[in-house]
């Protein structure tokens, strides 16, 4: 029963088309926490665990060490430090006020001043750019000002394309929307770094062009989430859509942060954009944790327009209980809002949209708690899922931020209930006449059973009522009856309903076949869930006796009994094994006299060796010829030593294969010594 339960709140959830993004909380906080506990050597991904404690205002900082600052202070030392690796041991200079120099920053800003006056790719310029900007933050006695300012941003502005997007390089002629942000951010710096004011007029009203062409590419999910996807591929990294997204915010809150004017861009894309990212959730990746946590602070402290999200703490409001409707209403970071007002447009139930059941209305606001509320549901609103429609109204403020809330916000509402049973009661029937053989009144909240009999001439009827919380018919989701044979056999019925109540007439004549005539004792059962119904049930009512016909010689036999899927995990039989007696053997006397017969060959050859007059005196003196007649005896020794391993554990084919080794090991050194003895009494015969 749980497990159906379940089911049919999930079904439910899969229902509801609507969904509302939650601001960053203490979940993320904690997930920070665990998510970066170890930061590698790479100073990129130092700088991104700092920068995500600095924004979430963690107090416990990462493990980073004195290395760390080491690290950075060899990188700002060295002359030959790639761009990349300047730019971000700078980045964690800042963070970690290392004790860098200032003849060293010197010495970096006037290398990175040549290098991006003659630099001739998007990256090279954006971290030479990038790293000018962080000096400038971290020591304003450092000269980090570009007189070419204005030709710096023109030759930036040239790897710019129709649509809004950029190049890497003036020879790649492939345009991306990565590199876009990338871009941005640069002409950000280089606007920040002039020594005399850039052309406003043209050249910055030119990029906020590019930068609306850009946002005519922008897609959208069915939630209203706004997002840039990369369609460059044939560069050395293709970048997802997060990062690509995040690169954008990135540039476009960069360029209108250090540019007069505003840039045109929709206040429902803006939101769309915090949707996207706070729809991911708690990201399992440092790198794309980073991307969504940055992101959402420049959104939160840009100059277009700070985006607020509406959030409730809970979905799921019990009538029983009488809990008040409790609405947020934050920045992406879950700072405070504006002075604003929330009005409850219209609710309406998902089964009825064009039925709205809630007039508008303006919700309460707690100083304390810093919510908007609904004090109590109104009369008309009874268990179900329902819709609510909200609107934040903003007031007029002193403050120079912009903020954006959307429009109308519509948010699912779960509306649980205790639902009250009644009425219930069980019934055999006269088949003829319809007259009540026995009656029996069924107390669905208690443990009580009955005990029925009947045969297959009668009926059994099943009725009972179900009244929601605000006194209307209740319709669950799940209504039906099981009727389970003694031997497990289980036959399921839906419970219909018939206008004010429950009901269902069993007639046994008709249902003999399925029950496969098997008479005899039936426990009957009945299930009733919801996932807005806050006392769903399964109950046992009882058992009924029944006494059907003989099955005809035709009929379809029972299935076999269902196994319990837990018994193959149970103890099995014992095995008990008998092994093959024995095989009857000769008597120990005749084995030994066998014995002897194998080892008369051996012995003649011995006393044949004797009666040779075998000696050492012929044996050679001189090394070589010593050293191959030692390895011919051994060879042959190994040869007797394999036939008796043979008898005693080898395989024929093991045998074989040794013996074709040893044999060629011994014919080839038994060659070399007879060769030897050959010359040597050839000679002896010459002499």
């Amino acid at each position: 029963m749980a497990t159906t339960v379940v089911g049919a709140a999930f079904l439910l959830l899969l229902l509801l088309p609507f969904s509302i993004s939650q601001p960053i909380s203490d979940s993320h906080r904690s997930a920070a926490s665990d998510l970066f506990n170890k930061i590698s050597p790479s100073l990129e991904d130092a700088y991104e665990a700092l920068r995500v404690f600095e924004i979430l205002a963690i107090e416990k900082k990462p493990p980073v060490t004195t290395d760390t600052c080491h690290t950075v202070l060899e990188n700002l030392g060295s002359s030959s430090s790639p761009l990349k690796d300047l730019f971000y041991a700078l980045k964690v200079s800042g963070i970690l006020k290392c004790d860098v120099d200032g003849a060293v920053l010197k010495k970096i800003a006037s290398r990175l001043k040549a290098t991006v006056h003659d630099a001739s790719t998007l990256l090279d310029i954006y971290y030479s750019v990038g790293s000018l900007v962080l000096i400038k933050d971290q020591d304003s006695n450092v000269d980090v000002l570009l007189t070419d300012a204005d030709e710096i941003f023109r030759s930036i502005k040239a790897l710019s394309q129709s649509d809004g997007r950029w190049r890497y390089s003036s020879n790649n002629p492939e345009s991306s929307t990565y590199a876009a942000g990338l871009a941005l951010e640069a002409l950000a710096g280089v606007i920040s770094l002039a020594s005399s004011e850039i052309d406003q007029s043209k050249q910055v009203s030119i990029v906020k062009n590019d930068i609306a062409k850009l946002f005519d590419r922008i897609e959208k999910y069915d939630d209203g989430a706004y997002y840039f996807d990369e369609k460059f591929v044939s560069g050395s990294e293709h970048q997802d859509s997060l990062s690509t997204t995040s690169s954008v915010v990135r540039g476009v809150t960069s360029f209108a942060a250090v540019t007069s004017g505003r840039i045109n861009l929709p206040g429902d894309t803006i939101l769309g954009l915090a949707k996207f990212f706070l729809g991911i959730g708690i990201p399992g990746d440092t790198k794309d944790f980073f991307n969504q946590v940055e992101s959402l602070s420049f959104l939160e402290s840009n100059r277009i327009s700070i985006p607020l999200i509406l959030s409730l703490p809970e979905t799921v409001y019990s009538l029983t209980k009488k809990g008040q409707l409790k609405v947020k209403v934050n920045t992406v970071l879950g700072s405070a809002a504006p002075p604003l007002t929330v009005k409850l447009i219209r609710a309406f139930s998902t089964g009825a949209k064009d039925s709205a059941i809630i007039d508008s209305k303006e919700l309460q606001y707690n100083q304390n708690g810093g919510f908007h509320f609904l004090d109590a549901f109104p009369k008309n609103v009874d268990v179900g899922t329902y819709v609510f429609v909200f609107e934040i109204v903003l007031h007029d403020s002193d403050s120079e931020k912009i903020y954006v809330a959307g429009g109308q916000i519509h948010v699912p509402i779960y509306v649980t209930g205790i639902i009250k049973v009644g009425s219930a009661e069980i019934a055999v029937l006269d088949s003829d006449l319809g007259n009540v053989e026995t009656h029996k009144t069924l107390d669905l909240a208690g443990n009580d059973v009955v005990s029925l009999s009947a045969n297959h001439l009668q009926k059994l009827r099943l009725s009972f009522e179900l009244e929601s919380p605000r006194g209307r018919l209740f319709k669950p989701h799940q209504a039906f009856l099981k009727l389970t044979h003694e031997t497990k056999i289980e036959h399921i019925f839906l419970v219909g309903n018939t206008g004010k109540k429950f009901e269902n007439v069993f007639d046994f004549l008709g249902l003999v076949e399925k029950l496969f005539y098997l008479s005899g004792r039936y426990e009957i059962e009945l299930t009733v869930g919801d996932a807005v119904m806050e006392n769903s049930f399964s109950r046992l009512l009882g058992h009924v006796e029944l006494d059907l016909p003989e099955a005809p010689e035709k009929a379809a036999r029972p299935p076999s009994p269902p196994v319990d899927p837990y018994s193959r995990y149970g103890p099995k039989a014992e095995i008990n094994h008998i092994f093959r007696v024995p095989e009857k053997r000769p008597h120990q006397k005749l084995s030994l006299v066998f014995l002897g017969l194998i080892l008369l060959p051996f012995i003649g050859f011995l006393v044949g060796l004797l009666r040779l007059g075998v000696n050492l005196k012929n044996f050679p003196g001189s090394t070589v010829p010593a050293t191959f007649g030692f390895l011919f005896h051994l060879g042959l020794a190994a040869v007797l030593l394999l036939y008796v391993l043979f008898w005693l554990k080898l395989d024929l084919f093991t045998t074989l294969k040794t013996l074709g080794l040893l044999g060629a090991f011994t014919m080839f050194v038994g060659h070399r010594i007879l060769s030897h003895l050959a010359l040597t009494s050839s000679k002896l015969k010459s002499a």
